[in-house]
């Protein structure tokens, strides 16, 4: 089984091709970053037209390693996401589906980065993937900029959402407090190099309590940054943060970095370790953009009585073979196919 991976959700241009749920044959990903790092954050109208001069070339990349005849399906991201972005690959996949009289599965963005953690084998170079898949049941920790959820998994299409955040997604939390202390877009891996430096437990920031045990808020957290930001350079909470940045040191900025990240990487740690007790998982992966930062793995690793499992850095964040593989799940395990003419994007499409 050979399914091609199409993934436009924001701001990569992204195809992959995975053989049989587990192999990785291909993965051609074209960010626009560049584009929007000026912006301090992704500007869907800029990310859309780069996805329309970008999908083409990098699909017949994707496929060039195995040509049109070996694919068996082609599977896209049709939510959730920017409705531009989405709108350019899941055209492009159902005219693809019409063209090459392929069968076409919808995926699901969220779900899709859990799948990216059955990935085993690739001659490409340079990818790290785990020894084996995880087994069932599993424990998911999803973390990005968008999404922030623990997810039970009975099989890869039976599962409970344990708790997601009320407001900000962690990574989200990432890029707001890299802009408070003037930090580079994106945030998470700016935040990372400069904890690097910084002292942890400098600032006493909180974490959030919440009625359900498994949901998280990150609000309260990057206001408390905030309020820290604005009195370090002697300023009240009525002080603009767009100012704040050009008045700290950098061993402010590298402390109060390093505080934020080692509070919000233990919010979701302390939430995947209690849920890990109750429900006594054979497997716990970590899914998403931050599933890359080195911090979560870290304590992650030492708070668990089992390594959890976590793919190659590049498979982290957005990517066409993460599609491609649960597109595979979906064809041995009989889920339904998309009408090609008539498959439509659902932006805030949920789990």
């Amino acid at each position: 089984m050979i399914v091609l991976g199409i993934e436009t959700s924001c701001d990569e241009t992204a195809a992959s091709v995975v053989q049989d749920g587990h192999i990785l044959l291909s993965n051609v990903v074209a960010s626009s970053m560049d584009l929007h790092k000026v912006y301090g954050g992704v500007v869907p109208e800029i990310a859309a037209r780069s996805h329309i001069e970008s999908i083409i070339p990098v699909i017949d990349e994707a496929v060039s390693s195995v040509g049109w005849g070996s694919i068996d399906a082609i599977a896209v991201t049709y939510g959730a996401g920017l409705g531009g972005s989405l709108l350019v690959g899941v055209m492009t996949a159902r005219t693809l589906a019409i063209a090459k009289n392929k069968p076409l599965y919808a995926v699901n963005h969220v779900h899709g980065h859990v799948a990216a953690n059955f990935l085993t084998s690739t001659n490409l170079p340079n990818y790290k993937l785990p020894e084996k898949q995880p087994d069932f049941p599993l424990l998911a920790l999803i973390v990005s900029g968008g999404h922030t959820q623990l997810v039970f998994f009975e099989s890869m299409f039976s599962y409970t959402i344990l708790g997601r955040t009320r407001d900000d997604a962690i990574g989200e939390a990432f890029d707001k407090v890299a802009k408070i202390v003037g930090l580079p877009y994106p945030g998470g891996p700016s935040i990372t190099a400069a904890a690097k430096m910084g002292d942890a437990n400098k600032y006493p920031l909180p974490k959030s309590k919440l009625d359900n045990k498994y949901e998280f808020s990150f609000s309260g957290l990057k206001t408390a940054v905030l309020r820290v930001a604005q009195e370090e350079i002697g300023e009240d909470f009525t002080f603009p943060s767009k100012n704040i940045s050009e008045r700290l040191s950098e061993r402010q900025k590298a402390d109060i970095a390093a505080s934020f990240q080692r509070v919000a990487i233990e919010t979701v740690v302390d939430k995947t370790v209690t849920a890990f007790e109750e429900f006594q998982p054979k497997s716990i992966v970590i899914a998403g953009g931050v599933a890359a930062n080195s911090e979560l793995r870290r304590q992650l690793t030492e708070r668990l009585p089992f390594s959890p499992i976590y793919t190659d850095i590049k498979l982290c964040t957005d990517n066409g073979a993460m599609i491609a593989t649960l597109g595979c799940f979906m064809v041995t395990e009989n889920q339904p196919t998309a009408d090609p003419y008539s498959l439509d994007i659902a932006p805030n499409l949920t789990m």
